[in-house]
């Protein structure tokens, strides 16, 4: 009978194996550290914020009435703030940093793309307290001066939607807020955006020009489809940058925990108002800015998640 012997590991495949196992095992401990952190802020939140929660209710979430003199509690004006700010962040910010994206890919030259990249990406790394700062002392006065009274003479008399920019011309206010965030998120936006336009093969947008299609007919027809996805990524990694910030908020929303349609009205978001009373904060108001933390960041995972599932959806169609 003819037998066939097994092939005998060597001690190098054996100790190659082990150091495999060991790889993953790590990578396994790190995924489910970061999972653990998550986990342990958004519970550790929602347990500071249990007195609230037990006081107030369920209006916690869609109440307008904040008076910590009352102990009443309502979260939907600093809710609607964050969110109107970033709307208007990214209705701003996403054109802006399409333009810039689309000159320094296709229509700049070549030596002076270096540079204003650079510029862009600088912009990046400056605090959001300067950011705040130079709304508070530059922008204000120019949207107190010009903006504003602009906006009350020509927009605020259209109707139905004239509640919306009709305001008094303080300057500071959920406009003012959205000025300075866009101006924030356009750094990372642009950035992504570019980084993955000059990723598309450059065959075919050469054969797009060959067929006579424009600059603009490229980069809406063969660009953006192909990096359709990277793009979305992109503007949802601005808005969760728009969502949680903090300190250049609080420097010009004004501060006001009141419910305004107007966007020239002062307002306040989540993260604004954690920051300016936490400090100050005891007992059951302590536990409602809590209660506002373990929100924004259910509101952000949301987010993220959503844009996760569109992008997934993206892959899907293009896929098929």
């Amino acid at each position: 009978m003819n037998s066939t012997s097994l092939p005998v590991a060597s001690p190098r495949d054996e100790r190659d194996a082990r150091q495999d196992r060991l790889f993953r095992w790590i990578l396994v401990a790190t995924v489910a550290f970061v999972l653990l952190a998550l986990a342990s802020a958004a519970l550790s939140m929602l347990w500071g914020g249990r007195h609230a929660l037990l006081h107030q209710g369920i209006s916690f979430f869609y109440s307008a009435e904040w008076n910590p003199v009352e102990n009443k509690y309502g979260a939907l004006a600093p809710i609607y703030g964050t969110l109107v700010t970033a709307l208007i962040a990214m209705i701003i910010g996403v054109p802006v940093s399409f333009g810039i994206a689309f000159f320094l890919t296709e229509v700049a030259p070549r030596w002076l793309r270096t540079p204003i990249s650079t510029a862009i990406e600088l912009l990046a790394g400056i605090p959001s307290i300067i950011y705040g700062m130079w709304g508070l002392f530059v922008l204000v006065p120019v949207m107190s001066d010009h903006v504003t009274p602009w906006i009350n003479d020509h927009l605020g008399k259209l109707p139905l939607i004239g509640k919306v920019f009709q305001g008094p011309p303080l300057g500071i206010g959920l406009l003012t807020a959205g000025f300075v965030l866009a101006i924030m998120v356009v750094p990372f936006i642009s950035s992504v955006m570019r980084e993955v336009f000059q990723t598309v093969p450059q065959r075919l947008k050469e054969s797009a020009y060959a067929l006579g299609s424009t600059k603009w007919e490229v980069v809406w027809d063969i660009v953006l489809p192909y990096t359709r996805s990277a793009v979305i990524g992109g503007i949802f990694l601005g808005l969760g940058r728009a969502l949680g910030e903090t300190m250049a908020v609080a420097f010009v929303i004004g501060n006001s925990v009141s419910l305004s349609v107007s966007l020239l009205d002062p307002g306040t978001t989540i993260a604004a108002l954690i920051a300016n009373d936490f400090c100050e904060a005891a007992d059951t108001y302590r536990s409602a800015l809590l209660l506002l933390g373990f929100l924004l960041f259910i509101v952000t995972f949301v987010v993220l998640a959503a844009a996760r599932y569109m992008l997934l959806q993206l892959a899907r169609k293009e896929g098929n």
